[in-house]
């Protein structure tokens, strides 16, 4: 196998703007998806709820199923196997054997995932702490190599795709409709139960997540690691000023091939449609790609800069801001909490998603000028190096103004 012979590092002493931004990004989009599946059985089920069917309602999961779905989990993964590249760069710097420190690192987010399954059976971090072993298996080969093993296993997935929609009476293997909406209902009811209630479902749901994991979600993360792996190593996000070529050439490419595939998949029915997931798988990257081009530029422009200095610090707490978004979503419709399942309209959750992540923004902004690390990422980075870190949790707050992402860096991880 060939190895990396040589790769330019990102600088020591730097951390890149633009990736927290990117970073919060995805996680506003991630949101806007998963809080559909946590509000409700139905979508999991591939009804719609019988309750919201207003032409408003129809609208909004229109526009989450052309514009979210399957988009962001592959920026998120792309920002995952770019910070990867950060992280043995770090390692490097201490005089610390990476395989070691990364190995817990992705204990630390198996451990973090399985916590979350036990209330959604939905969470990502058991993915990505699985397939990142893959990715730090293959760390040392050539960028050809890397990137000629996520062609192919992005060619795989796709022709999988078509010959299942093609070939595949997914009817005959999926209940009928009114069994499915029996099914959301009852699933529905017993998101409202009590703490047993709650985790039997989520455990329930597992055997079907863990098919679409080894199927579609775990392949494609691989996919946009490697391809973050190699993109970090030539710096691809760093010195961007907005007026690229390339940025532009991105938009005028992605997003009429992304938006096509965007609306065909919505319109046939997002996810509970084979032919609809066929399309979506190989045009969603273009739609990705246009939104990454699009923030950048919009990042590095005067009347628009100050959406980066907005979005970076919930990016830098990504971690942390997953996890709370995962909790308080379970406060809110599970019995848990509030048992709000299946009473959120569509447009509702829309709006819910927008103010949860607003929150987080302005609190992550709050606590990065009072600590160096969110809550999660400095247990995170404690288990990684298996010794407390430096400084402690805390650190000198930053005058307004002058903080990190503020300065357009941010200090070395």
């Amino acid at each position: 196998m060939s190895t990396v012979s040589t790769t330019r590092a990102p600088k020591a002493s730097t951390r890149i703007h633009d990736v927290d931004a990117l970073r919060g990004f995805a996680l506003l989009g991630i949101l806007m998806v998963n809080i559909t599946f946590i509000a409700s059985a139905y979508p999991a089920n591939l009804v719609e709820d019988p309750a919201f069917t207003s032409p408003l309602d129809d609208a909004a999961r229109f526009v989450v199923a052309a514009l979210f779905s399957m988009k962001f989990y592959l920026l998120f993964s792309f920002l995952f196997g770019y910070s990867f590249v950060l992280q043995m760069d770090s390692a490097r710097r201490a005089g610390r054997s990476f395989a070691p420190r990364m190995l817990r690192r992705l204990l630390g987010l198996l451990l973090l995932g399985a916590g979350v399954m036990v209330f959604y059976s939905g969470d990502i971090l058991t993915v990505y702490a699985v397939v990142g072993t893959i990715l730090l298996a293959m760390h040392r080969v050539d960028d050809r190599v890397a990137l000629r093993t996520a062609g192919a296993i992005f060619a795989v997935v796709v022709l999988s795709m078509v010959v299942s929609a093609a070939f595949v009476d997914s009817s005959a293997l999926m209940p009928s409709g009114q069994e499915a909406l029996a099914n959301a209902a009852e699933e529905t009811e017993s998101m409202r139960g009590d703490v047993g209630d709650v985790v039997r479902r989520s455990l329930g749901g597992l055997e079907l997540y863990a098919i679409q994991s080894l199927t579609l979600q775990g392949p494609m993360a691989l996919v946009m690691f490697l391809l973050g792996m190699v993109a970090a190593r030539r710096q691809a996000l760093s010195g961007f000023d907005g007026g690229e070529r390339l940025l532009r050439r991105a938009q005028w490419i992605g997003f009429p091939v992304g938006l096509v595939g965007g609306v065909a998949y919505a319109s046939l029915g997002g996810a509970g449609s084979t032919v609809g997931a066929a399309i979506s798988v190989p045009t969603a990257p273009f739609l990705t790609v246009a939104y990454a081009a699009t923030l950048i530029r919009l990042a590095h422009a005067p009347a628009t800069a100050r959406l980066r200095d907005m979005l970076a610090p919930a990016g830098r707490m990504a971690l942390t801001n997953y996890l709370a978004q995962a909790v308080v979503a379970t406060l809110l419709f599970t019995g848990i909490g509030f048992g709000l399942a299946g009473q959120v309209s569509p447009v509702g959750l829309v709006v819910l998603a927008v103010a949860i992540f607003s929150a987080q923004a302005a609190v992550s902004a709050w606590w990065l000028r009072r600590h160096r690390y969110g809550p999660a990422e400095y247990l995170l980075r404690w288990f990684t190096n298996w010794q407390r870190p430096t400084g402690g949790l805390t650190g000198p707050a930053s005058p307004p103004g002058q903080e990190p992402w503020a300065k357009g860096v941010t200090p070395r991880r």
